[in-house]
């Protein structure tokens, strides 16, 4: 038995067809000769697109020449209503003095800090899981995006996922997924910037009560910055950090457009991964034990300590190996600004350049097993070497994502105390089938029977 993986489509469809497909599912939309080659090329009458999967090509867009190859704007045109400004839209220098302002509070010393934040958001969800722990079948996505969201309430603001604020924000996020299809129109034709980009009007109330929402939490931090009462948190450390060349800080609107990425990144790809990584602890029950005797070896009866995540070594190579098969964002792309030769081939200024960790992550002629669920694999020759090569749940390279230090420590720690609480349980009548829109979720949900240990 292998994880559930969405089947390709034909090789060759015409445009109209594969706009259909993308829009529906990313990842089906995609040929299956993508697990094998090293780069393809797609044309349509708008661009060029250019899958590149050989690590040396990787490297160079990625670590190489970062600059040469900025974010392209296309696949972030549907998000624009709710990111604004974020950096995860930005290029440039506009998104280096972000950076500068963002990442020291992802710096070691404050994951520390954070730590206690995450210990009681897991404890939220082991407490939520409790009546839901009788056998039956349970779709775990929204237990697994509730969890997430209170981790980044509580580490990014002081505040669980039960204030009346954040929990509008929540809600508020929940019915924006629901409108947002992950391609706009001018994801495919170039558009000038004066041209409407017809999001539907529920994508944009949406937006706007999320970020009126937020708006809210970072005025009223304001004031309490001021104040000097602030709580020692996330959002307060990116507040008060000014950029060391400009000496400036974010403004309220600036701060609005980075919690809202923060939220978008930090929850929707923190679900993805933690309702994936119970999945597959309930198809190869023999893993899911291994971690629960870990939990209990390292933990006993008491609350986490950020010293025992260093020990939680089956819990790190699970939640690894389930960030190898089900990616949270499948794709990136970077559009080049200068001519290029790629593999005998022209690349001209404009064409897009995708970087696929989903193809990456399951390349044929890179990984053994590629397919298979084998978290001792990080111990093996072949394992270490695509660690360094071809492993990029993160992205790489100055663009790498600034929380994914704290991802590493979120997903194993919440992991464990889940594990160490409750058995998680295949479905055999409802599997589940992974499809890429914003971030890698089940087709039809993720359902698992709960039951105490």
């Amino acid at each position: 038995m292998t994880p559930p993986k969405p089947p390709a489509r034909p090789d060759r469809v015409s445009l109209w067809r594969y706009m259909r497909l993308f829009r529906a599912d990313i990842l089906s939309a995609q040929p299956a000769r993508l697990y094998r080659a090293w780069m393809a090329e797609f044309r349509t009458p708008f661009f060029r697109s250019y899958l590149c999967n050989q690590p040396e090509l990787v490297d160079l867009v990625l670590r190489a020449r970062p600059d040469d190859f900025p974010k392209s704007a296309r696949v972030s045109e549907g998000l624009r209503p709710l990111l604004g400004q974020s950096v995860f839209v930005t290029n440039g220098e506009t998104w280096k003095r972000q950076r500068r302002i963002i990442d020291p509070a992802f710096e070691g010393g404050r994951l520390r800090d954070t730590f206690a934040a995450m210990v009681r958001a897991g404890q939220g969800a082991v407490a939520r899981l409790g009546p839901l722990a009788d056998g039956t079948p349970r779709d775990i996505e929204p237990q697994t995006s509730h969890a997430a969201a209170d981790v980044i309430f509580r580490t990014l603001f002081s505040i669980p996922i039960e204030n009346e604020t954040a929990s509008a924000v929540f809600e508020q996020f929940k019915a924006h997924q629901r409108t947002q299809p992950v391609l706009n129109l001018a994801a495919f034709v170039p558009l000038p910037r004066w041209f409407p980009r017809f999001h539907s009007r529920k994508t944009r109330e949406t937006a706007r009560s999320i970020r009126a929402l937020i708006t809210q939490l970072t005025a009223q931090r304001m004031g309490e910055i001021e104040a000097g009462t602030a709580p020692d948190d996330l959002a307060t450390k990116i507040m008060t950090t000014a950029d060391p060349q400009t000496g400036a800080r974010f403004d309220t609107q600036e701060m609005v457009d980075q919690v809202a990425i923060f939220f978008l990144a930090g929850h929707e790809t923190s679900a993805s991964a933690l309702a994936w990584a119970l999945y597959l602890l309930a198809l190869y029950p023999e893993w899911q034990d291994r971690l629960a005797e870990e939990a209990v070896a390292v933990f006993g009866d008491r609350a986490p300590e950020f010293s025992d995540m260093s020990r939680l070594r089956v819990a790190r190579d699970v939640f690894r190996e389930t960030l190898r098969l089900y990616p949270p964002v499948p794709m990136m792309v970077r559009e080049s600004t200068c001519p290029e030769r790629f593999r005998n081939r022209d690349v001209k200024p404009g064409a897009q350049v995708v970087i696929s960790p989903w193809h990456l992550h399951r390349h044929e002629r890179l990984w053994d097993d590629p397919d298979g669920f084998d978290p001792a694999r990080y111990g093996t020759e072949n394992g270490k070497a695509c660690l360094r090569t071809a492993y990029i749940p993160f992205s790489a390279g100055q663009r790498v994502c600034t929380g994914a230090g704290f991802a590493m420590i979120e997903g194993p720690l919440l992991l464990a105390m889940l594990v160490r609480a409750y058995r998680f349980d295949a479905v055999p009548e409802r599997p589940a089938m992974p499809v890429a829109h914003l971030t890698v979720r089940g087709r039809d949900g993720i359902w698992l029977s709960i039951s105490p240990r």
